[in-house]
């Protein structure tokens, strides 16, 4: 008996363009764009049903997305931000029945609005960076951890941690593409067993997944197109508009 797909054409309509969006996120700008896929799903779709249908693109985007940066992150921050992250995972899949999604949207969107403004009114020169803290990197590495397992909305706390370091932008690409390889890759199990990972789900995943390989491919050239000082900008305006998403869609 062939698998039920979701039916709605509204649905596709906006999963295409959020799929590719999260390949060239992925890809080019260390998933700072990752965040808008779920919420736009969701204007369709339930959230949970939105979640369940990105997780198998998300971990087949990582794989997608990893070769160009094989070797490249950064093993100091990774040995911080995976084993904190997937502390997140379990925590959040210990408390998804007693939490709202809605309000872990709006704390973690407060929390990006308030460091990006912070950095503009900081005005703070290009070439000035933050030494790694390794508590802050914990910290942030299990709130990813833990975002991403209710609402795939990991990347704005790596971001507030990786972004002051000024890393190479290779480098915080590679890096934050082997924390969400690892994340998701654990999430699958937790998402199976809450039943988000439902033969209807899968089926809708399957057809959206030959998007995931062209994403990734325009990701890779417009992020070596881009220049450092323009990179940076991008990423710090997508975790505004990340912010302000996630605010936006749990108030409503």
């Amino acid at each position: 008996m062939p698998l039920q797909l979701i039916a709605s054409p509204q649905f596709y309509a906006v999963a295409i363009p959020a799929v590719l969006l999260t390949g060239i996120s992925k890809a080019g700008f260390g998933g700072a764009l990752g965040g808008f896929a779920v919420p736009l799903m969701a204007m369709v779709i339930s959230p949970v049903d939105a979640a369940g249908v990105m997780l198998p693109l998300l971990c087949f985007t990582d794989v997608s997305g990893l070769r160009p940066f094989i070797g490249k992150w950064d093993l100091g921050n990774a040995r911080t931000l995976i084993p904190a992250g997937i502390a997140g995972v379990a925590i959040g899949a210990l408390l998804f029945p007693l939490l709202s999604e809605a309000l872990v949207r709006v704390l973690i969107g407060a929390i990006s609005v308030a460091f990006v403004s912070y950095g503009w009114i900081a005005a703070a020169p290009v070439s000035v960076h933050q030494s790694p803290s390794r508590l802050k990197g914990a910290l942030c590495g299990a709130l990813g951890g833990f975002t991403s397992f209710l609402a795939h909305a990991g990347g704005p706390p790596l971001m507030i941690h990786l972004l002051p370091q000024k890393l190479d932008r290779v480098r915080f690409v590679a890096t934050m593409n082997l924390y969400f390889l690892v994340i998701n890759a654990v999430k699958l199990l937790p998402y199976a067993f809450e039943g988000q990972i439902s033969g209807r789900n899968l089926a809708s995943s399957l057809v959206l997944a030959p998007l995931v390989p062209l994403g990734v491919w325009l990701g890779v050239r417009l992020q070596r197109r881009v220049n450092e000082l323009w990179f940076y900008r991008i990423a710090r305006a997508a975790l505004l508009l990340t912010g302000l998403q996630l605010i936006h869609q749990g108030l409503a």
